[in-house]
């Protein structure tokens, strides 16, 4: 029996037992009358009424718990109701924040802004797939599986997870694929509060993954053509302009993060030679080759730029002089240990590297060029094929010679 029910009865008892005190003396004449009737006519009256009565009260009761529950449901069906609309409108507010988002930036300020909230926790990641690499484009910043796994192999276990398992070095996580036409460009990972995720939860993360994958898509999409606009087509390098421009802006994050920076120009030895010989259309293949070469051996955020003819330059972000001298030492091996076929020949081309890396707070980065060109043209004057470093960072160059020495 509800509380609502208890009270009932407990109000209606008190009443009858009122009832009874009042008209205590007219009840006993009553029953008097009652048995005299019983005892002319041979019929059982108090009984019956006895039973009448406790009928009249079991049906009144059952209909005011019958009210109350409808009311209850009612009241349930109307915060739920309420719940959904509410969910519907951050889910519409995150397809909206999204619908402005045209870069990566973008999107990630509209995840962290959103997304916590619609899985109901902050342990969300999202993982995108660049041809072979995996990038984050929201982690769990307070640990978790992604600690201890890389991110490929993380999306790839949550996209082979099934829709009501989860894989079993992630439990409790849940994986939603991010798919445009058919194919699965990424992943929405979610580690639910308590390990497990409510069928109602399931669904806004499910509209959510859609939004999120039409995004990343056009922002994919954007990013195509806009690198193809400053790219140069021969190489795949972006053109000095647009180098310039990003060597400016990676100096000033530099400086505010206090991270070391280092650039790296090189230039293909005798390639004029290459170019009389053999003519331009094997020059273009040397140029071609030695741009899929970079991309072999660089980083994704590494800027590869084809500074002039065939001079090329790159900025390493976050890299020290040291791991900037084996990034070049590697270039420079992968280019002349390898030839290049052209006209049933192989032709080997070396090329000579100059190396320099920003003083703290620089943010001038044609003195950083500058410097590393002047070692460029240390290198052509040491025999070429070898890699040389800015003299005019002379702490730099003993720390890197000490390095050497101890290897």
């Amino acid at each position: 029996m509800s509380l609502a029910g208890r009270q009932d009865f407990l109000l209606i008892a008190a009443f009858v037992a009122a009832i009874v005190v009042i008209f205590s003396s007219s009840i006993s004449r009553l029953l008097d009358y009652v048995r005299e009737i019983e005892n002319r006519s041979g019929l059982t009256l108090l009984p019956a009424l006895v039973l009448l009565i406790g009928a009249i009260y079991t049906h009144q009761m059952r209909r005011s718990n019958q009210q109350q529950a409808k009311a209850e449901a009612a009241e349930l069906a109307k915060r739920e109701a309420q719940h959904r609309a509410e969910e519907l409108e951050r889910l519409v507010t995150f397809g909206q924040a999204l619908g402005r988002s045209l870069d990566f930036d973008s999107i990630r300020i509209a995840i962290a802004n959103h997304l916590a909230t619609l899985a109901g926790t902050d342990r969300v990641w999202v993982l995108v797939q660049h041809g072979m690499e995996w990038q984050a484009l929201q982690g769990d910043v307070r640990g978790g599986p992604e600690a201890t796994l890389h991110w490929g192999d993380l999306a790839e276990q949550l996209l082979a997870s099934g829709p009501d398992r989860t894989p079993t070095s992630l439990e409790p996580a849940v994986g939603f694929p991010l798919v445009v036409g058919g194919k699965a460009m990424g992943v929405l990972g979610v580690r639910p509060e308590g390990g497990k995720m409510a069928q109602d939860r399931r669904r806004i993360l499910e509209a959510a993954a859609a939004l999120l994958a039409v995004s990343v898509k056009n922002a994919q999409l954007f990013s195509e053509v806009r690198d193809n606009s400053v790219k140069d087509p021969l190489t795949g390098c972006f053109t000095r302009a647009h180098a310039l421009d990003v060597i400016d802006a990676e100096l000033r994050r530099a400086r505010r993060s206090q991270t070391p920076v280092s650039l790296i120009m090189f230039d293909l030895d005798h390639f004029k030679d290459v170019n009389d010989r053999y003519g331009h259309l094997c020059g273009d293949a040397v140029l071609s080759a030695v741009g899929k070469r970079m991309k072999d051996v660089l980083r994704g955020s590494d800027l590869k730029c084809r500074w002039g003819g065939e001079e090329f330059l790159v900025l390493l972000p976050e890299t020290p002089l040291h791991g900037a001298r084996r990034v070049a030492d590697t270039l420079r091996r992968e280019i002349a240990e390898r030839p290049i076929a052209w006209a049933g020949e192989s032709l080997t081309v070396t090329a000579s590297f100059g190396l320099a890396q920003t003083f703290a707070g620089e943010v001038n980065g044609e003195a950083v060029i500058a410097r590393a060109d002047q070692a460029l043209y240390r290198a052509k004057d040491d025999g070429r094929n070898c890699v040389r470093i800015a003299a005019e960072s002379p702490t730099l160059v003993a720390d890197e010679n000490t390095r050497q020495q101890r290897a």
